[in-house]
């Protein structure tokens, strides 16, 4: 038996190698495996390994010690947790034996978490279920979850929509508070807002719209004059009856953007305000906010003013409709229309298409892209996926709003404060890759500052007309930055503009809601809440989980839509490679499927700065926009993943004997 001084002695010498022992803060980083990392504050990353990631949650905050391990290498030892971010989580309900497990859909937890008894809410096997972490695993690795809800189970209509919420903890429902607050809005209170603001009821203002459309936020119209044409946009103005701090604006800030999921929307506000008070339906008397600018007839911009109103939109157009109006169709739909708005959109059209011609000579026009719509049956799936063809009307509405969204950069601009979007162009991380890319298939481009606008549009509009065996543009394309939220002005790259922002969806977007209001009290002296900069990058999260969230169930839908498909070939192009294989777009439907390198035959190196694949002894080539022939070969459940193979016989780019990225 230890006596005194031994015990002293030893809890002295516990006390000093904890005193002496080299801690890192950091932040867990999971894998598709069942390692992991801690990326440390200062900046470098340290490897977990299996024993000690099932002790850690993604996104952890804990203290690491660094041992060695094999071959001189060192690795990780969780010390202390400092704290836990990931609460809740989705996953299917497992019955192994006698133990109840979740089995997590979140990504990076690769581990069934048991459910003790009084903790299981009655869910069956096979339930997709929604829990919270009930004991940490930090002290043994042995986690437990509780409970919260049973989403549902698979089969079921909707199913996939409810998980899909869970998982991205989306609400599908109002609080109470906010609720109440659309409830007391009604007509009367937009008719105690009329006095003080323009009354143009009787202007010629439409909106040009998809017929399904219920929450519309923007109405035009346009007249001629001696340099040009006068447009008009107004914009529909929650600001108004939406009062700073109240719920119904908290609410709209927390989910950030109404979301378009397939077949059945989640709204960013309650509809009684979005679909009604405020949407500038026809033939009703609405608030908005109305930009009025000069549009000459060189398609630039001249002087611009914001104005209070109320309109009241003359009709509803859909834009097959105004786009047969443009083509000089002379339909029955057309012929009813008031001469004063056939004339209204003729003026549009032109003003349209000179804005639009300016763009193409000073700014970026975005690329037109297939795109497709999927319509859900009964059961609420893919019952059809049919294109989504871009026409005129799109472009006419299209040009309008960045027309007005410009103008509202330049206001805020020149009012020293603002919220703006700024796209930095090229992502950081990539600039040696590229740099390689340039010097070895369009050396004339490879000194261009892409830094600035004017060079990042030199390299985007030239890089398209490159003759080189490899997509110039294409590769470029796939390694541009992500758009971001900003205080302060900055260039928008992607458009080729100085400055940018939104204010045309106010209904669905709250960055252009705030904007709204950022206009207001600097013309009017308005009352808002000003957002600060941590609020904007929570907006900015809530953003990108929006997108992730509406990615997710349609990459989810297709795939169950794709278990129908027959094994005749299709025609697609690749849209993606990486190192383990490469996606294939198919022309008919836009389906997106990857074909595995381990499919293909022989080995293949993946070649980071022409994003190619090529094999390693024949030289046989797999790149962006390569055109393939490929059939269905099933569906990764767990990934939700469409499964592609390749048909031989198609011709295939050899790797290049000249102008090489290696010569």
């Amino acid at each position: 038996m230890l006596n005194a001084d031994a015990l002293n002695q030893l809890r002295q010498l516990k006390t000093d190698i904890k005193e002496n022992k080299v801690v890192f803060a950091g932040t867990v980083k999971a894998t598709n495996g069942r390692f992991g990392f801690v990326a440390l504050d200062e900046g470098r990353d340290v490897f977990l390994p299996p024993e000690e990631m099932q002790k850690v949650l993604p996104g952890d905050r804990v203290n690491v010690t660094e041992h060695e391990a094999d071959k001189g290498k060192t690795q990780g030892v969780v010390d202390e947790l400092l704290e836990t971010h990931l609460t809740t989580f989705v996953g299917r309900y497992l019955v192994k034996g006698k133990g109840h497990f979740v089995v997590p859909e979140t990504p990076g937890i690769n581990r069934w978490i048991f459910i003790p008894p009084r903790e299981r809410k009655n869910a069956e096997a096979g339930d997709f279920i929604y829990c919270q972490i009930h004991r940490h695993p930090i002290k043994d690795g042995k986690g437990q979850a509780r409970v919260l809800r049973v989403i549902g189970k698979e089969g079921e209509p909707g199913i996939e929509r409810a998980f899909t919420l869970a998982n991205f903890d989306l609400a599908d429902t109002w609080p109470d508070e906010v609720t109440q607050q659309a409830d007391s809005l009604s007509e009367d209170t937009l008719a105690a807002h009329t006095d003080q603001r323009e009354d143009r009821s009787e202007q010629p203002y439409v909106t040009i719209d998809s017929p399904g459309t219920q929450d519309m936020d923007d109405a035009l119209m346009a007249t001629p004059n001696a340099t040009g044409w006068q447009l008009s946009i107004a914009i529909a103005d929650p600001t108004t009856v939406v009062e700073p701090g109240s719920p119904a604006e908290e609410e709209a800030f927390n989910r950030a953007t109404a979301i378009y999921f397939p077949g059945e929307p989640l709204p960013m506000l309650p509809e009684a305000i979005s679909t009604r008070l405020c949407s500038l339906m026809p033939n009703a008397r609405r608030l908005a906010l109305v930009c009025d600018l000069q549009v000459n007839n060189d398609g630039s911009l001249g002087e611009y003013s914001f104005h209070r109103a109320v309109i009241q939109s003359q009709s509803k157009l859909s834009y097959d409709l105004v786009a047969h109006l443009i083509e000089g169709r002379e339909d029955d739909d057309i012929k009813a229309l008031p001469d004063a708005v056939a004339n209204s959109l003729d003026q549009l059209h032109q003003a349209a298409t000179a804005l639009r011609k300016w763009r193409s000579e000073h700014a970026l026009l975005s690329p037109d892209r297939p795109e497709f719509r999927l319509r859900l049956d009964e059961n609420k799936r893919v019952r059809l996926i049919e294109p989504a063809t871009q026409n005129e009307a799109h472009r006419l509405v299209e040009e309008c709003m960045v027309a007005a969204n410009r103008c509202a950069a330049d206001f805020l601009h020149q009012q020293g404060e603002g919220l703006f979007i700024q796209h930095p162009g090229l992502r950081d991380d990539r600039t040696e890759n590229i740099r390689k890319l340039l010097e070895g298939y369009a050396p004339h481009l490879a000194e261009v500052d892409t830094g600035s606008a004017e060079g990042f549009r030199k390299l985007m509009l030239e890089s398209g007309e490159v003759e080189a065996d490899v997509p110039v543009k294409s590769i470029l394309s796939r390694q541009l930055a992500r758009a971001e939220l900003a205080f302060e002005p900055a260039p928008h790259q992607g458009m080729g503009l100085a400055s940018y922002t939104t204010f045309t969806s106010p209904l669905r977007k709250f960055a252009d809601f705030y904007v709204h209001r950022l206009i207001k009290a600097a013309l009017w002296d308005e009352p808002m809440k000003a957002l600060n900069s941590q609020q904007l990058e929570t907006l900015q999260s809530s953003q990108i989980r929006a997108r992730q969230a509406a990615n997710t169930l349609e990459n989810w839908l297709k795939s169950d839509f794709a278990k129908g498909l027959p094994g005749d070939p299709m025609e697609g192009s690749i849209s993606r490679t990486m190192p383990t294989g490469f996606y294939v777009r198919l022309d008919s439907n836009g389906l997106e499927g990857f074909v595995s390198c381990r499919d293909l035959d022989g080995k293949y190196s993946f070649d980071p700065v022409t994003l190619r694949l090529v094999h390693n002894k024949n030289g046989r080539i797999f790149q962006l926009e390569q055109r393939v022939t490929v059939s269905f070969d099933g569906v990764d459940d767990e990934r939700r993943q469409i499964r592609f193979k390749l048909i031989e016989g198609g011709q295939a780019p050899s790797e290049p004997q000249e102008n090489s990225q290696n010569d």
